[in-house]
This record gives structure tokens, sequence and C-alpha cells, in this order.
């Protein structure tokens, strides 16, 4: 309709955002410091690639099976709240009205207007109502664990990738520092992102992702360094 303003909030997108750029922060960091680890042992640089490769099936595996398992739990959880709140709605619907209605008398409203609203929300969707503002589930965010695992799974193969492809294409006496130098700049570039997507501030999230994916690259040089194996 005309006239109306339709606002548009960066905390609607802080559910994916936050898989997002932890699926695709863990692959970076974790194939890179294993690719890191790996070649300051001083193996081949096929033994790298391999190392690699079996860094991003399994990361990308673990992510999806964690996601997963972690989604399931909640949805679980979610479906038992919602199957007691419908029972409770068939055997005493008063009830749920006078508690539906003190939640939002909570919030502000006078004891007339919140029953006033209890009784109308109840009557378009008495458990949609309930749901939303007793359980605290928003209307279409239930716990989707095959969607999560997806998608974690794809965001961590598409930052291990990152790493992967500087092996492919850098001299195996540069591999180490092309490595970190060229997962750096993509941590820096993700960190960005997010706190561009999010509102935040943009140098602060880079320095703070860079800062830590650089020191997981480093520690992890120095064990393969130090013990010259495979870790």
């Amino acid at each position: 309709m005309p006239g109306i303003h339709i606002e548009r909030h960066r905390m609607e997108r802080i559910g994916w955002l936050r898989a997002a750029v932890l699926g695709a922060n863990d692959g970076i960091v974790s194939t890179a410091s294993l690719v890191i680890g790996v070649a300051a042992a001083h193996t081949g640089a096929n033994s790298v690639l391999v190392a690699g490769i079996a860094g991003l099936v399994a990361g990308a595996m673990a992510m999806a099976a964690g996601e997963y398992v972690s989604v399931s739990s909640q949805s679980d959880t979610e479906q038992a709240d919602l199957a007691r709140e419908r029972q409770e709605l068939k055997d005493d619907l008063v009830h749920e009205q006078n508690e539906l209605a003190s939640i939002y008398e909570a919030r502000g409203l006078d004891a007339s207007l919140a029953r006033q609203v209890a009784l109308q929300l109840m009557e378009h969707d008495a458990l949609g109502a309930h749901a939303r503002d007793e359980l605290g589930i928003p209307d279409g965010f239930t716990a989707r664990p095959v969607q999560a695992a997806f998608a974690s799974a794809g965001s961590f193969a598409a930052g291990a990738a990152m790493p992967l492809l500087t092996v492919l294409f850098v001299p195996p006496v540069l591999l180490v520092p092309a490595v970190f130098g060229v997962s750096l700049v993509f941590l820096a570039g993700l960190g960005a992102l997010s706190a561009n997507a999010g509102g935040a501030p943009v140098w602060k999230a880079a320095g703070r992702v860079t800062f830590w994916g650089a020191l997981a690259m480093g520690v992890t040089a120095g064990v393969g360094a130090l013990f010259g194996t495979v870790i």
C-alpha cells in the first residue's frame, strides 16, 4: 500500500550470517593451518595437497554432522514444547488466554488492552501466538537441521578451497608464506564482509579475524617445523 514504510533490520540476518561466517572462517583457518603445518614439516607437494583435501572433506563432514545434531536437538525441543502447548490449549483455553494476557501486561499494556490483544491473537492463531510470545519461537524460524547441515558444510568447503587453490598454483618453496598470506587476505575480507552485512565496524572485525587466523597458522607451522612430521 502507498505510504507504508517497510523497515529492514540487520538482526534479521544474524542467523544465516553467523553460520556462514563461522563455516567459512573454520574452513580457511583449519585447512590453511593443516597445509602450513604439513608443508613446514618438509613433506612433498603431493602430500600437502592430499592432506589439504582430506582436511576439507573431513572438516565439511564434521561441520555438517555437528550442525545437524545441534539443530536437531533444538528442533526436538521446539516440537515437544509446541505439542505440550497444543495440548494445554485443548485442556484449558481460559488459562492459556490469561497466561498470554499476563505476558502482554508485563510488557507494558494495561490489563484490559492486554486481554483484548491476547483474545484477538488467539482467535487468529492460538498456537502461533503462544509459540511466538510464550515459547520465543519466531514465525517462520523453526529449526531446520538438514538446511543447517548443508549450509555449514558448504560454507566450510568454500573457505577451505581458498588455501587449496594456493597450493595448486604456488611453487613448493613459496608454499608456506603464500598460503599464510593468501589466507590472511581472505580472512580479512571475510571479516570485513560480515561486519558490513551486520552493520558492525569493518576494521575491528577484519583485524580480529585476521589476528586469530594468523595465530592458529603460526602455531601449526611451528609444530610442523619442530617435529618434522605430519600433524
